[in-house]
């Protein structure tokens, strides 16, 4: 792909559309957060969490980095690129979707809760919503329409969490925070088709699958231990301490972490097609570091000093002892945004591997920190938390900083 200049205006714009939409989704979740601490009992909203990682962690399935192949091909092969993309987003997310309905009917077998299992199933036919737009997803973003692609994301997310505060308060049930998941599927795929139509070209042929295969594998390896990193805690936490601790857990966790799995989720997606279309490279990943971190600094900073003020008054005062946890939780965003950089520089220069490996590192630290300090309650998993993401993200982002800075220190 012939490379040009992106100015970083450009890139701020994308970052500040799609930070708005996770920030929108986010809030919308606040709203759900809200709701069911007002309504539910903490052991539904345990369950709840329990199927909604699981589910999640399936889910990361999904990231095997197709789109991002369409989005970096050349001109030339574009056509076949989709034209086999589009027969890999169908047939893996159908088996996705099989196999996550048969771990539901499993667990029914075999005795397990039927809620949960029912729960599991409902998210699994999500999936199938998928394949129809996701070509047009990549598309979109190749063609800088990253504003429109978060606009859409954005609505579908903040259309499932206002569907399931409404029915948290009209229907307290566990139910509540997974069927809008799938009701509000059909909102990203009609939207997507809209923004980018695309048809397969028969006449173009197909892309070979090995290059899909090669760069794929580590970014799905990627994805599968990032979804462990964020996912894996609450299932031990639901397996050592019961439905009831993991429920405090979910919610201190959702208003503690929100801001960082956020702006680091905006920030992955905007900088990988930038970084792909910029000549200087190095120069790109400088200016995008120095912005986000601009940005986000001082709002964590605020909001954890902020959190014993506005934890009780939002979810109530039975809920006030977990806002030292959300202070803690939320200085988590600004290690987080800067992996997010460096990851994003190690996938455009066709290095996913090395993510790979610290991700992978990173699930297992930080799933070992909570089964070793879970004995000693929620602020001593934050705390470990906060450090370990701090030492392990930090360290991995060293070589692309150097990258990034070495030609103003040269020049100094």
């Amino acid at each position: 792909m012939t490379q040009r200049y992106v100015p970083l205006s450009g890139f701020a714009r994308n970052l500040v559309a799609y930070g708005a939409s996770e920030v929108a989704a986010k809030l919308s979740r606040l709203v759900v957060v809200i709701a069911v601490s007002r309504s539910m009992e903490v052991g539904q909203i345990g369950m709840a969490a329990g199927a909604l990682a699981g589910a999640e962690i399936l889910k990361s399935l999904t990231e095997t980095g197709v789109g991002q192949r369409i989005i970096a091909a050349p001109a030339a092969d574009l056509a076949a690129t989709c034209n086999t993309a589009r027969r890999i987003f169908t047939v893996w997310c159908v088996g996705l979707c099989a196999l996550q309905v048969a771990i539901a009917a499993a667990i029914w077998a075999l005795g397990g809760d039927v809620m949960l299992a029912i729960m599991l199933a409902i998210l699994g036919a999500e999936h199938l919503f998928m394949p129809a737009g996701l070509v047009q997803t990549a598309l979109a973003m190749r063609e800088g329409k990253l504003s429109a692609t978060a606009a859409i994301a954005g609505a579908q997310v903040v259309g499932a969490n206002l569907m399931s505060a409404a029915l948290a308060v009209m229907w307290p049930s566990a139910l509540a925070l997974v069927l809008p998941r799938l009701l509000a599927a059909p909102i990203w795929l009609i939207a997507m088709r809209r923004l980018r139509p695309w048809h397969p070209d028969p006449m173009a042929g197909h892309a070979p699958l090995a290059p899909f295969v090669r760069f794929g594998r580590a970014v799905l390896g990627v994805e599968i231990a990032k979804a462990l990193r964020l996912q894996s805690d609450k299932l031990v936490v639901g397996l050592m301490l019961g439905a009831e601790s993991l429920g405090l857990f979910f919610m201190a966790f959702n208003a503690g972490l929100g801001l960082a799995t956020s702006f680091s989720t905006a920030l992955s997606t905007v900088l990988f097609p930038h970084l792909c279309a910029a000549e200087d490279r190095a120069g790109a990943l400088r200016r995008g570091m120095m912005l986000s971190m601009g940005l986000i600094v001082p709002a964590v900073v605020l909001q954890s000093l902020l959190a014993p003020v506005y934890v009780p008054i939002l979810f109530g005062d039975r809920w006030a002892g977990i806002d030292e946890v959300v202070s803690i939780l939320c200085l988590a965003a600004i290690p987080a945004t800067l992996w997010a950089s460096a990851a994003g520089w190690l996938r455009a220069n066709d290095r996913p591997e090395v993510e790979l490996k610290v991700t992978v590192a990173l699930a297992v630290l930080l799933t070992l920190n909570t089964v070793l300090l879970a004995p000693f309650g929620l602020t001593a998993i934050a705390v470990g938390y906060l450090a370990v993401a701090s030492v392990v993200m930090l360290g991995a982002s060293l070589p692309a900083i150097g990258d990034a800075f070495a030609p103003q220190l040269r020049k100094a």
